[in-house]
């Protein structure tokens, strides 16, 4: 990395008005007075990393937690990264937003602070499922949001969908794509669902008409056909977007590339270096240090995120990269693989199929073994 690559920044906003059913991800219950304490908080952290690092920013992710609850904060805030970071003109800023709620003033604070990118939690055509998973808006609430984000002039949507749900089959599966297209966003991020602990879904697991993992592959290949044939690319294991839109802050985390993340749970890698803040609103706001995670971007760090996009391994990137070709152990591991349809050896690099891709966990893990 070069002290002028731009870098990509973060901010996770642990707020919430309710926790779905499914989530995991850190968050804390909405407040007025904390949102103010942490917006005045996150500010002066911005201004001090800012005071650190020359490089440029070319994207802002707006994560959470619901962020969209900031309402006119988004403003505040965007004007401290612009004051403490050279902000490229053509910044993608990206805000996560879900349907419903006041949306007239979500979309009009979004716009006004400058965001030029929305992704909006759909999860599910299905108003019973989305009562299921927790969620607290309807299907016309995504249809309506979408719109109302199109008038206010937004061009770069990506709407996230759920699949493998309780209950659900290629059926129930087809019918949410066909809503989720309906919207025409420029980009889909498509989640298999997972029961992961700390979760009400966790606790009722036992109760849950899940698919098995057949299932569960079995939607996933269904979906990656039915994206494909409606114009989207499959550029990384769960995303999926129309020609030349896709999320370029998160291609910075399978690239290897650098970021700063600011917040409770917030991640980072940074001059070589990953860290992250602990899952703690209270002790951000008193201050606290993130924590060391040790170093980044080694071979097989790099190996393993690459695999996970579309084009996979570049050969050429691995040598720009590292100065020698990929192990040769990489290429013989993969050889079986492709025998049985799960990647693709080229001259230029190897890739997994959808087929690898909805087994990539354990074809990844192999990956990596052979390097040891």
């Amino acid at each position: 990395m070069t002290d002028k690559e731009p870098l990509g920044l973060y901010l996770h906003v642990p707020f919430c008005k309710k926790r779905c059913a499914y989530c995991s991800f850190y968050s804390s219950f909405d407040s007025e007075e904390l949102k103010d304490e942490y917006t005045k908080r996150l500010i002066t952290v911005i201004k001090e990393r800012g005071g650190k690092i020359s490089r440029p920013v070319n994207t802002v992710y707006f994560g959470g937690g619901t962020p969209s609850l900031l309402y006119e904060r988004l403003s505040i805030i965007m004007q401290a990264v612009r004051e403490a970071f050279s902000v490229t003109g053509d910044a993608e800023i990206t805000l996560e937003v879900n349907p419903g709620g006041d949306t007239e003033r979500i979309l009009s604070a979004a716009a006004n602070a400058g965001i030029n990118r929305l992704s909006v939690g759909v999860q599910s055509g299905s108003d019973k499922m989305l009562a299921l998973l927790g969620r607290t808006h309807t299907a016309k609430d995504a249809i309506d949001t979408v719109s109302a984000a199109r008038k206010l002039g937004f061009k770069n949507i990506s709407a996230d969908i759920m699949i493998a749900l309780p209950g659900s089959d290629i059926k129930s599966l087809e019918n949410d794509i066909d809503f989720v297209c309906a919207l025409k966003p420029q980009h889909i991020s498509a989640y298999i669902l997972k029961t992961e602990e700390n979760t009400l879904f966790y606790k009722k697991a036992k109760t849950l008409d899940l698919p098995d993992d057949d299932g569960a592959a079995d939607q996933y290949l269904y979906l990656c056909r039915c994206l494909k044939s409606r114009g989207f690319n499959h550029y990384e294991i769960s995303n999926f977007c129309l020609d030349g839109m896709e999320s370029r802050h998160n291609l910075k985390y399978w690239d290897c590339s650098e970021y700063l993340g600011i917040g409770p749970s917030a991640h980072s890698f940074l001059n070589g270096k990953r860290f992250h803040y602990p899952e703690n609103l209270h002790g951000f706001l008193k201050g606290c240090d993130p924590v060391p995670d040790g170093d980044g971007g080694d071979a097989e760090e790099y190996i393993m995120l690459s695999l996970r996009l579309g084009r996979g391994l570049l050969f050429d990137g691995y040598r720009k990269r590292f100065g020698s070709n990929p192990p040769e152990k990489i290429i013989n591991t993969a050889k079986p693989l492709e025998k049985v349809g799960l990647c693709r050896i080229t001259e230029n690099g190897i890739s997994l199929t959808d087929r690898g891709m909805a087994v990539s966990n354990s074809i990844i893990t192999e990956f990596l073994e052979s390097m040891e």
